[in-house]
């Protein structure tokens, strides 16, 4: 395993960090993943998540009568939004299998 050392601490990091689960995301972290995956909706939207507190719990449960709800009335944007939040999902998804894969598998 490759290690490198922070700046602020001489304590080793791990480049293969484990993401923070998307289920325990803050409002603030839904957010910045809608700023940066959802850059041209975010001007438009952002404050519509952030009224809602949508955090990472609900991101993952959205579907698209919740972006309706949520006050997207515009059906394209509803849809770019609701296939960025699918891969998300499915990442997450993926991520999760990957563990217990791991704990599954006897240690040689």
């Amino acid at each position: 395993m490759v290690e490198e050392t922070t700046s602020s601490s001489n304590k080793p990091k791990s480049r293969a960090a484990r993401p923070k689960p998307v289920y325990l995301w803050t409002v603030l972290e839904v957010q910045k993943w809608l700023r940066r995956h959802c850059s041209d909706y975010y001007p438009l939207y952002g404050e519509k998540f952030l009224q809602h507190e949508i955090t990472g719990r609900v991101l993952v449960r959205i579907n698209e009568n919740s972006l309706l709800r949520l006050g997207i009335d515009n059906s394209a944007h509803r849809q770019e939004l609701w296939r960025e939040i699918m891969k998300l999902r499915l990442k997450t998804d993926i991520l999760e299998i990957r563990d217990l894969e791991r704990k599954d598998s006897p240690i040689v």
